[in-house]
């Protein structure tokens, strides 16, 4: 039924989310977050995924609504349409697996999140690390990594988590 929650796990999480001021951190984080509840989700019964999933989607067509704003505003950089065409992808793959859950087709929207969330990141600590040295400053010591940031250990391989189901 429901995930038992650690509740030191609990302040951990409080502690990731982002402060107001960054969208693209912030949305870094719900990305990785989604992917988070994919995941976990992958591992239970159906309707666990399908509540996962079901946020997953509203993410994403926050994330489409934003888009075909900047499209209707003039704004067509290939960035954007690329994302359009990503939300779309997102849309059928979500619309298929609600209707059959499976922790495969779980796995490629988390992945999807997890990669999208890390550009997102990267760019970020790229700015940091510009701005840094327009100033003067090291910029190593300047771009720490957002709160909540998803990173494999050094040398730690990947692991599906169709493999961990």
């Amino acid at each position: 039924m429901g995930e038992v929650m650690n509740p030191y796990s609990n302040a951990a999480h409080a502690a990731s989310i982002p402060q107001e001021g960054n969208p693209r951190e912030t949305e870094a984080w719900a990305l990785t977050e989604a992917a988070r509840r994919m995941a976990s989700a992958s591992r239970g019964e159906p309707e666990g995924m399908r509540e996962a999933l079901r946020l997953n989607w509203k993410l994403w067509t926050i994330f489409q609504a934003d888009l075909i704003g900047k499209v209707e505003a003039g704004e067509s950089s290939e960035t954007v349409v690329n994302m359009l065409s990503l939300c779309q992808f997102v849309d059928f793959h979500t619309v298929a697996s609600l209707t059959e859950p499976d922790a495969a087709k779980l796995e490629v929207l988390v992945n999807i999140n997890r990669n999208i969330a890390s550009g997102l990141r990267d760019s970020l600590a790229r700015e940091a690390r510009e701005a840094a040295a327009a100033a003067g400053v090291d910029p190593a010591a300047a771009a720490p990594a957002p709160a909540g940031a998803y990173a494999p250990a050094p040398g730690a391989a990947h692991t599906p988590i169709s493999a961990t189901a």
